[in-house]
Order: C-alpha cells, then structure tokens, then sequence
C-alpha cells in the first residue's frame, strides 16, 4: 500500500465559475486559475501522484502549457488515473476536505463523490469529502479563497 497527501488553493475572485469536484457551485465568485481551478480535484490528484512519488501537477500539467488553458481538471484527474494504473496501483480510498467559509458545500458533497468515483472507477463508499470554515480567520475566512487537503492510499492491483 502507498499513501499520499495533497494541498491546494486558489484565490476567489469575480468573472470566474466556481467549480469544486467537478460540480459547478452558483456563488457570485469564481476560482482562479490556468485551468478551472479546483482546488478539490487539485488536491487529490497531487495526493495520488505523491503516492508513488511522481511529483505534483504542475510537473504533468504545467500552468505555463496552452494545451491545459481552461481545461476541466476532471479530465486531468482521468490522466492521473491512468499514470497510476500504469504503473500496477489502483485508488483504494481518498479522504479530502475542502476549507471555504463560503459557499455552502455540504449540499453538493454527494454529486462531487460520484463524480470522483465514475473517473476513478472506484465504488463512492471509497471517497470522503468533508467541508469546513475557519471560523472566519484567514484567507479562507476572509472568503479570498478555498483550500483542499486530500489523503489517498494506492494498492496493488
């Protein structure tokens, strides 16, 4: 078994979606970014890469390639699949949390597993996504952005 973990954040700002696991959020802000921006699929794709000691995603998709300008980071995460299949792993469990005093996450929670599990081919049972705040301290607190953790274990396949 191999464990990984993963971090990111991007900063909320106007004229953007807001995009998290794959669902699109309705909030007067978006996430900034070279690609969509989110944070929760950033997250755990760098903790599945960490896993196997494969570098980051920036290292695979680099923010300075026009070929990612804008793309859906569920197509990324499908690519980050197939290194790991590629070489004899498979996702066993992730566990994640997304930090953003606003919006509220918690209804959309259910769409984002699913989402998750179909790329991952793994049951839903196998994906925790929590949501938090700050308590309105920091940068999450203070609604300039959102952050994501994310924990993933590999095993053999």
């Amino acid at each position: 078994m191999r464990v990984g973990i993963g971090y990111d954040v991007h900063k909320l700002v106007e004229g953007r979606k807001l995009i998290l696991g794959g669902v699109h959020i309705e909030y007067d802000k978006g996430l900034l970014g070279h690609s969509d921006a989110d944070v929760l699929i950033h997250a755990i794709m760098d903790s599945m890469l960490g896993a196997l000691a494969l570098g980051d995603i920036g290292k695979h998709f680099p923010d300075n390639d026009v070929k990612y300008k804008g793309i859906s980071s569920m197509k990324l995460l499908r690519k980050v699949n197939e290194l790991i299949h590629d070489r004899g792993y498979r996702v066993n469990n992730i566990d994640s949390i997304i930090v953003a005093q606003e919006p509220k996450i918690a209804p959309y929670i259910e769409e984002m597993r699913s989402n998750i599990s179909s790329i991952l081919n793994i049951p839903v049972d196998d994906i925790s996504i929590k949501a938090t705040t700050t308590e309105r301290l920091g940068f999450e607190g203070r609604k300039e952005g959102i952050s994501a953790h994310s924990i993933c274990t590999l095993c053999k396949k």
